[in-house]
């Protein structure tokens, strides 16, 4: 009853965010005259961080240290385990644009948002999208804004870090931008995928590593720069949940 109560709480207020916010949006946008609408994303992602603040099951630890110029753009990566991760990582002070599968650009006033920011659409199974996608991705960071991708390309089905594709690092070493690499624990139990109903209360961990350097690799280079990100994000999630690296990871089918 508590969590049926909790949750209905959080989405009407969720709800109400997200209306409020419209003529935030449209006013900002207008008068935002960059391409890249920098101020316009992180406008959206103060909506993402209220969302996580409304909802009374949510407690988000953020730890590592935060990049000292937002402007410096990154190729951000980290691991995918709900919905939740959206909103808990808008929690970081700066906007970075996110790729994002096409159907999520559809859902009503949260599509217009994403538009509105110049967030990154792919149609994950069309190879011409993916290809144009990766060149505005590579537009956004021209314009000093960082990119914001998920290298599984879905969430996790239980909880362990999937295998990375290497798209996202070909893109770092192609630009010169650094990899920053993000790890997230607790989302997966936070907004299960089989229901409106939000978890029990919990913490949810949030760190940023330091970033990874791309000076003097070459294409070639990107699986092994994939892995090693991985696998400081595995070890760890590992390290939060008191177990072995293998066992917070997926295996490579």
């Amino acid at each position: 009853m508590m969590s049926t109560l909790r949750s209905a709480w959080a989405w009407l207020a969720i709800t109400l965010l997200i209306l409020v916010w419209a003529p935030i949006m449209a006013m900002v946008h207008l008068l935002d005259r960059e391409p890249a609408k920098y101020r316009t994303g992180l406008w959206f992602r103060r909506l993402g961080r209220a969302m996580v603040a409304v909802n009374p099951a949510w407690r988000v630890v953020l730890t590592g240290t935060l990049p000292s110029d937002p402007r410096r753009p990154y190729v951000v990566v980290g691991n995918h385990q709900s919905l939740a991760d959206i909103p808990i990582i808008s929690r970081l002070p700066w906007d970075m644009k996110w790729l994002g599968k096409a159907s999520l650009f559809r859902i009503p006033v949260l599509g217009w948002y994403m538009r509105l920011s110049r967030d990154l659409s792919v149609e994950r199974d069309d190879r011409r999208s993916r290809v144009e996608v990766m060149i505005q991705a590579r537009e956004r960071l021209e314009q000093k804004v960082s990119v914001m991708i998920f290298p599984e390309g879905t969430r996790t089905r239980d909880g362990r870090v999937l295998p990375f594709s290497d798209g996202a690092f070909r893109l770092a070493i192609a630009t010169g931008c650094p990899v920053l690499p993000i790890a997230i624990d607790g989302s997966f139990d936070a907004l299960p995928s089989d229901g409106w109903r939000f978890g029990p209360p919990l913490t949810v961990r949030l760190h940023v590593f330091d970033p990874v350097p791309v000076d003097g690799l070459v294409a070639t280079d990107a699986r092994d720069l994939c892995e090693r990100v991985r696998t400081l994000i595995v070890e760890r999630i590992a390290g939060w949940r008191g177990v072995e690296p293998a066992e917070a990871a997926a295996a490579r089918d």
